[in-house]
């Protein structure tokens, strides 16, 4: 494939990817995000390898520089998620919990 068709593939893929991922409810997104960050492992597991049997070093400089995106990625695919799941978690009432009413409180 030349240069154009790559390009043009690409850009077809952002927009749609835009277009399946705005149109996914909020109740939805903790295990689109779940499954996001399992195929960012899968890309990071690729560019690992990639690095590893790289023999030109332009190719290994550009797998290292998709280690170091995949790893980013997925990192902060966990840290969103962990942050979505922190939403779901009730409020803990002071009193249930073993807390003593603040004085003055009624």
């Amino acid at each position: 494939m030349d240069g154009i068709a790559l390009l043009t593939i690409t850009v077809l893929a952002v927009f749609v990817g835009f277009e399946v991922v705005s149109k996914v409810s909020s109740t939805l997104h903790t295990p689109l995000m779940s499954g996001a960050n399992a195929i960012h492992g899968i890309i990071l597991v690729g560019a690992i390898i990639v690095a590893g049997q790289a023999a030109d070093p332009w190719v290994l400089a550009v797998a290292l520089v998709a280690v170091v995106l995949a790893t980013a990625n997925l990192v902060g695919g966990f840290v969103v998620t962990d942050r979505m799941l922190h939403m779901f978690h009730a409020k803990k009432d002071p009193v249930k919990a073993g807390a003593q009413p603040q004085a003055g409180s009624k």
